[in-house]
């Protein structure tokens, strides 16, 4: 039943303010904008610990940047009542008790929903800090690959691609601190595309991180590797070269890094096979598409309900894919794990599958008896990675 904005808001207000007495909040989310300040898309607020004083942390999210302000309890209610069917008309409140709903529309009419909470647990307050930015602006290569205009602004239809680049790097940087490497570095990208994580990663590594690394880019589309070369050397980044040539065409045996990116169907089983054969100390995948698995179960009646659905299935069989990758990967003397890479609000391709060169012994028969039983389950005849490194 909708009743009037104000009335509603201060309801949904005092649930949020009970929540934070409570230690019951977890996060608030503003959509919907109403009226805001120009490319204000959302504002997130969380709990923070500043000098041991609670306080609200407001990320205002921009389509180029994201700013943060910190506020008391005191101020940051303020705040809300005055964002609230002013700037945004949906404010999504979440708490260990339920999550919360406001919803305002155009005619100043509101309603609360209230459903079973997706949080059971109340994050504690996390200290301040300043997000660092593994890739700065005003860097060279970002313009010429068309991520920033000539005053190294971020162009609004790249933003994603650029947090994209510095989540990457983030996680890149800590794989590396769980990595046996050499003096010298030799990483492999393999379908590098246009360039722009093989850019950071190279520019990151070598200029920011001072290590010594030579990084070779394999790409199919010769117009993108002949591009990528030539901006490389205006950049000089004389360590960075691009290749046009198929990924099982790749024979160089000294690779210490292998990247394997958005690589589509049995392309990433090709890249991993070149990883695992040169006895790299990490191994580092976004697989992508999933076919063959899927192609090969057409018309293969499964027991379980689950995958009556189609949705369910194609999910269903992607984690299947990518845990036989893991499980054949770990009999190769590798650890792994599998990881969301950046938020589904991104990009749906968002699952790394990552292995780290490992000396411990591993019992290869029972990993073994984990695929097979896999296979069984699900009616798979086959792995095309099983074909490879046979």
């Amino acid at each position: 039943m909708e009743h009037s904005s104000k009335e509603v808001i201060a309801e949904f207000i005092d649930v949020l303010q009970q929540s934070i007495e409570k230690e019951e909040f977890v996060k608030l989310t503003l959509s919907k904008v109403l009226k805001a300040e120009p490319n204000l898309t959302n504002v997130y607020v969380r709990s923070v610990s500043i000098k041991d004083t609670l306080q609200l942390s407001f990320t205002y999210r921009y389509t180029t940047n994201d700013q943060v302000k910190n506020m008391t309890v005191d101020e940051g209610i303020v705040l809300l009542r005055t964002l609230l069917g002013t700037s945004f008309l949906t404010a999504s409140l979440f708490t260990t008790a339920a999550d919360v709903t406001l919803f305002i529309s155009k005619k100043e009419k509101a309603t609360l929903t209230q459903l079973k909470p997706t949080f059971t647990v109340s994050p504690p307050a996390e200290h301040d800090r300043t997000k660092k930015k593994r890739v700065l602006d005003n860097d060279a290569y970002l313009h010429l690959l068309g991520i920033t205009d000539e005053a190294g602004v971020v162009i609004p239809r790249m933003s994603d691609k650029y947090r994209q680049i510095n989540k990457y790097l983030e996680v890149i940087e800590s794989l590396l601190k769980e990595a046996e490497l050499p003096k010298v570095i030799n990483i492999v990208d393999m379908g590098s595309g246009k360039g722009y994580l093989t850019f950071a990663l190279y520019d990151f590594l070598r200029n920011k991180l001072n290590l010594d690394v030579k990084v070779v880019g394999i790409e199919l589309r010769q117009e993108l590797v002949q591009s990528c070369n030539d901006i490389a050397k205006r950049c000089g980044f004389g360590g960075l070269n691009f290749e046009n040539r198929r990924i099982e065409q790749f024979s160089n045996e000294r690779i210490d890094i292998l990247i394997a990116l958005h690589a589509c169907d049995t392309a990433t089983d090709d890249a991993i096979q070149k990883g695992l054969s040169a006895s790299a100390a990490l191994i580092i995948c976004a697989p992508c598409c999933h076919k063959q698995i899927r192609q090969q179960l057409k018309g293969k009646e499964q027991e379980n309900p689950l995958l009556k659905y189609g949705i369910f299935k194609e999910r269903q069989f992607e984690m299947v894919t990518d845990t036989i990758r893991a499980l054949i990967m770990e009999q190769h003397h590798y650890t792994t794990k599998i990881f969301e890479f950046i938020s589904n609000e991104h990009t749906r391709k968002n699952v790394m599958l990552v292995g780290t060169r490992t000396s411990k012994a591993i019992d290869s028969s029972s990993i073994q008896q984990q695929i097979d039983s896999i296979k069984k389950e699900f009616g798979i005849d086959f792995h095309y990675l099983e074909k490879v490194v046979s």
